[in-house]
């Protein structure tokens, strides 16, 4: 059965880091289009990274130079570095895979992606 999961997500002091996990099991995911999302309660689920199949990287301007998207098509794993985390981190966290090779601009859209992990809670705090 095709799924990914996350794993990574915590609690944190601002500043901090952390590093997301998405396993991808029963296809290859990697080799897509795949990207980063997070949601707080009450507000649109928001893209804030993608990785092209080639590992072309693209960041919402809100985690631009803080956060890190990267893959290991060896692993089928997607993952999302976190540092200098600040309060408006503190969110769902969610992978998404496309079935495109090419993010393009649907990158940040939630309806551009077909399969979504389950979330990992990410909590930065003061």
């Amino acid at each position: 059965q095709a799924q990914l999961v996350e794993s990574g997500g915590g609690s944190v002091q601002a500043g901090g880091s952390l590093r997301l996990s998405c396993a991808a099991s029963g296809y290859p995911y990697t080799s897509y289009c795949m990207g980063w999302f997070r949601q707080v309660p009450g507000k649109e689920r928001e893209g804030i990274a993608a990785i092209d199949s080639d590992g072309s990287t693209y960041y919402a301007d809100s985690v631009k130079g803080r956060f890190t998207i990267s893959k290991d098509n060896t692993k089928n794993t997607l993952y999302l570095q976190m540092n200098r985390l600040k309060l408006e981190d503190s969110a769902m966290y969610y992978c998404a895979s496309d079935s495109r090779y090419w993010c393009g601009d649907g990158r940040y859209s939630e309806s551009a992606y077909d399969d979504w992990g389950q979330g990992t809670q990410v909590t930065v705090s003061s």
